[in-house]
């Protein structure tokens, strides 16, 4: 039985809030993601096919070793994370919008803005794909090297940088994300330890938004510059910008191809995304993760006008992986949607019955972490 099948009818009474998506990147993965959801939820389950479908074999191999024990590749390799994150944030987001929710707006982590760009329709889903595997072979091919999460500001880590080891991301004012290649990041951490610099490393094999990548994401312009990129039609907020995009930069290839390769700044885009002149309004509002993990709900929780009580966090994904608590998180977040739908929660009709999958749980971690609590990748 789907999540919102399970889900109670009743519906709260209220204002109506507005709807925004948040979307997680790399790091959010972990051993049986959202298992549980697939062969059970049609949509979802239709949507992720549908990706590993246009990705030929590597998506049937991709697939196997998600769902099975013993992976071929390790998940947290750039060949693995990068295509599942990306399946699995579309099809949470597809399936969101089947039950009747408009978001009002989207905003992405790192490669979650690429997922962003489909759901609000930028790229079409054959396009995205095509130029994914051309993005994911380029940066498999990238130096190897990793990212850590640092509890600590951009401006305190400043003098323990380099060339190579950068800030990759700034999620809040005292959680950032440093990245660089080996042996390089191993040198910056070791003296962050001397410093007494709280720090964690994080679920990457390359050194996402670091310079040691940009080389492997310049590869990737062309396959950029043969797909169609438009105007979307719900905003997204950059993570790279803090604003809203818009054209000309939403259909530069350019801008797509390097993401990888740039500093993502989560916390200007959340402070934009619920500030005056946000997409949101004054609210109230209610912030859905989709994807895996709560790594994002975790952060916006803490933003001042979620503390104060102008909206909610709603994630779609356990913390940790089993199928039933798959199933029992989507119906939760059912539940608490529902005032959000318009005009009510509806299951979308499904073009072909899911197929049955045996889920069965299995031990994951928990991405959320101290001391820093910061966001992966």
């Amino acid at each position: 039985m789907s999540a919102l099948a399970e889900a109670d009818a009743g519906a709260g009474g209220g204002a109506v809030p507005s709807v925004a998506v948040l979307l997680p990147g790399q790091g959010s993965q972990y051993p049986g993601m959202l298992r549980g959801l697939y062969g059970t939820e049609p949509v979802f389950t239709r949507t992720l096919d549908e990706v590993f479908e246009l990705l030929g074999e590597e998506g049937a191999r991709t697939r196997d070793d998600w769902l099975g024990d013993t992976p071929a590749v390790p998940l947290d390799d750039v060949r693995r994370a990068q295509p599942l994150l990306f399946g699995l944030d579309v099809a949470l987001g597809t399936l969101l919008t089947s039950w009747g929710v408009r978001p009002a707006a989207y905003l992405g982590h790192s490669a979650g803005e690429y997922a962003a760009a489909v759901l609000a329709g930028i790229m079409s889903l054959d396009d995205a794909v095509d130029v994914l595997a051309a993005r994911v072979e380029s940066l498999a091919g990238a130096p190897p090297g990793g990212m850590v999460a640092v509890a600590a500001s951009a401006a305190q880590v400043a003098p323990r940088l380099t060339a190579q080891v950068v800030v990759a991301a700034v999620n809040a004012p005292s959680q950032v994300m440093l990245a660089g290649p080996d042996p390089d990041l191993g040198e910056v951490t070791a003296a962050l330890t001397e410093d007494g610099t709280p720090w964690m490393p994080a679920k990457a094999t390359t050194g996402f938004h670091s310079p040691s990548v940009a080389g492997a994401c310049a590869a990737t312009v062309p396959a950029y510059r043969r797909i169609s990129l438009r105007a979307p039609h719900t905003p997204v907020v950059s993570g790279y910008t803090g604003r809203e995009l818009a054209e000309p930069l939403v259909c530069e290839p350019r801008f797509w191809a390097m993401q990888p390769s740039r500093p993502v700044h989560f916390g200007a885009a959340l402070g934009h995304l619920l500030g005056p002149r946000g997409p949101l309004g004054d609210g109230p509002f209610v912030l859905v993760e989709a994807g895996p993990g709560q790594g994002l709900s975790t952060v916006a929780r803490r933003h001042p006008a979620v503390a104060r009580g102008a909206g909610t966090v709603v994630p779609l994904s356990p913390a940790r992986a089993g199928a039933e608590r798959d199933r029992a998180q989507l119906a939760e977040a059912v539940r608490r949607l529902r005032p959000a739908a318009a005009p009510a929660l509806l299951p979308a009709a499904s073009a072909r019955p899911a197929r049955p999958v045996a889920s069965t749980p299995v031990r994951g971690e928990d991405p959320s972490w101290t001391p820093a609590d910061a966001v992966r990748h």
